[in-house]
């Protein structure tokens, strides 16, 4: 039997429960009304509101004078009234935190399956700028983060998280840090992202670890933490209101080429490996251009690591 189907067999019963109990609650209250109708004489009007205050126990006075029998039948509609209240309640509650709990526990399989995604420490304003980036690109990813409003924010949406510390190893390793792709840390604090940068390094060597800082003389720092790229958010957004005046022209292009959806492009990096039908190959022998209409910005020799933007046509591709 699957996962969700025993979860349904476990929660039928108490929602059975709950229905019936609503059902036996709605013909208490038809019981109470004629029979205050039929003891007291009373209007049937007179006799709903009459179960309706004993059963909620607001407390307000009879309507009319009860008789003895009356009195009787009251204290029966309010003992059966008053447990049947308490126990909806108790099991509404129940189910409640069950499908909390169920939900909880969904949302850490599926972070546990992950793997060759990243990590994003940090759910600010520079942190759900990220998360939007990488969703709309289908990159898998994991956030950590523990203040509550925050955390109240990712309940609603359809994202991974972890409700943790990112200082706290537990918490990285429920993101699944040790299969990750890489870390993204936008913490407010410098010192906190130096120190999540150490303990992430030692607990997997091959994660790259991107860095917001706040100051400059703090990159070197985290460089020095194992952070394999540092970026101060204060200085491209100088440099980039900068180029907004010295050349606006090369910035509107290059908003357009960033935000692709103006131009209809995608702008991509692309692994060519040994073996593959490109590898070896100039530019102009690999007919890119005319086989997938895409234009190559730049060649980087994947062991060098040498970069050569603009390549001409009888530039190879390297492996």
């Amino acid at each position: 039997m699957s996962g969700s189907g025993a979860r349904r067999l476990k929660s039928s019963p108490a929602r059975r429960e709950l229905l019936i109990a609503n059902l036996f609650l709605l013909g208490l209250m038809g019981i109470g009304t004629v029979g205050y109708s039929m003891i007291e004489k009373w209007p049937l009007a007179d006799g709903l509101y009459m179960t309706f205050i004993t059963m909620t126990t607001i407390g307000f006075q009879e309507v009319h004078e009860l008789s003895s029998f009356g009195r009787i039948f009251t204290i029966f509609i309010g003992l059966a009234g008053i447990g049947t209240v308490a126990f909806i309640a108790t099991r509404s509650v129940q189910i409640l935190i069950m499908g909390q709990r169920l939900k909880q526990r969904q949302l850490m399989q599926t972070i546990s399956k992950l793997s060759d995604h990243y990590i994003l420490c940090g759910y600010g304003r520079i942190g759900m700028r990220i998360a939007e980036d990488l969703r709309r690109s289908g990159v898998p990813f994991v956030i950590i983060e523990n203040a509550e409003h925050k955390v109240e924010k990712l309940k609603s949406s359809q994202l991974l998280y972890i409700d943790g510390d990112a200082e706290e190893e537990g918490s990285l390793k429920a993101a699944g840090i040790s299969q990750a792709r890489g870390l993204i840390l936008t913490l407010p604090e410098d010192s906190v992202n130096v120190f999540v940068t150490l303990v992430a390094r030692e607990i997997n060597p091959e994660l790259f670890i991107l860095v917001r800082t706040n100051k400059h003389e703090n990159r070197r720092k985290l460089i020095r933490a194992g952070a394999d790229k540092v970026v101060s958010p204060y200085e491209i957004g100088a440099d980039r209101m900068a180029q907004v005046i010295l050349r606006p022209n090369v910035d509107r292009f290059m908003e357009q080429v960033l935000h692709t959806e103006a131009l209809n492009l995608m702008m991509e990096e692309v692994t060519v490996h040994e073996g593959s039908a490109l590898a070896g190959k100039s530019l102009v022998e690999s007919n890119l251009r005319q086989h997938f209409d895409a234009i190559v910005v730049s060649i980087m020799d994947g062991k060098t690591l040498e970069m050569k933007f603009n390549p001409e046509a009888t530039d190879k591709i390297k492996t």
